[in-house]
């Protein structure tokens, strides 16, 4: 019986392998949809998400409890339905938290662990194992598979979150002036083999928002949306963002509220 590290290595080789002969093979509209049809449900981040099933029981930390108690917006411990919900504003924190940042705080409250600890490995690296944060949001993105994106735009903090979110993704900054717009306010278009989403609309916004968390085939490993948000920002030679925090947090409520009605279908899988 393979070890787990063992079984990961295999399954990444088994999908580098499968990606190969597939793009040479599938027409240039969508490359990596004939490798998603062979993949069936045979994702693999159903072990992730198992694996943040099984930490979302854990007692950790220095008070020893698990994250059972996590109030992601649907009431203490109520994970169904829940990443379908957010961003949404927390009375308790009197702020407009996603997934992560409330996975964050939750960790820091219920289980009394640093948040500096938690930020300072909070994605993997490229074939690595995954972290915990990548894990748990695998889990809980999977309790709200098949269900429409519906975010809560009635407290005025998330209308401002929204409001900040449409400013910073047309805002133009860095090195080459770029901004998220620069790739993603029309349709149609792509970067070499990536299609880019327009998510200034529905339908572009839709398909960004349901299927991340997603496994990547190249990486190997679970990316969260979080780690989406940064990665971009990445690229656009910015400061990094932090997990969780205003910047990220306003850039997903712009585009899960654009994405509204979309039928979740996370953890997805992409190139």
């Amino acid at each position: 019986m393979l070890a787990k590290s063992g079984f990961a290595t295999l399954i990444r080789s088994l999908s580098v392998c499968m990606l190969l002969v597939t793009v040479s093979a599938t027409a240039q509209d969508d490359p990596f949809a004939e490798y998603r049809a062979m993949m069936g449900d045979d994702n693999p981040a159903i072990f992730v998400i198992e694996e943040g099933a099984e930490l979302w029981t854990r007692p950790q930390g220095p008070k020893q409890a698990s994250l059972e108690q996590c109030d992601l917006g649907l009431g203490a411990g109520v994970v169904k339905g829940a990443y379908a919900q957010l961003p949404r504003y927390f009375a308790d924190t009197q702020q407009v938290m996603d997934l992560e940042g409330r996975l964050m705080h939750c960790m820091v409250t219920l289980q009394g662990r640093a948040r500096a600890d938690i930020l300072r490995k909070p994605y993997s690296a490229t074939g690595d194992m995954g972290t915990e944060l990548e894990a748990l949001a695998s889990y809980i993105a999977e309790q709200s598979s098949g269900m429409p994106i519906v975010i809560p735009q009635n407290h005025p903090a998330e209308q401002e979150a929204y409001a900040l979110g449409e400013q910073l993704f047309f805002y133009r900054a860095g090195p080459y002036d770029f901004s998220c717009a620069t790739c993603h306010r029309q349709s149609d278009k792509r970067i070499r083999l990536q299609k880019l989403p327009n998510l200034t609309v529905s339908d572009g916004a839709g398909m960004a928002s349901s299927t991340w968390p997603a496994y990547r085939i190249s990486q190997g490993v679970v990316r969260t949306m979080g780690w989406r948000m940064q990665d971009c920002a990445k690229q656009q030679r910015l400061p990094q963002l932090l997990p969780g925090s205003e910047a990220v947090v306003a850039l997903i409520e712009y585009m899960s509220v654009n994405a509204s009605g979309t039928e979740m279908a996370a953890p997805g899988l992409k190139r």
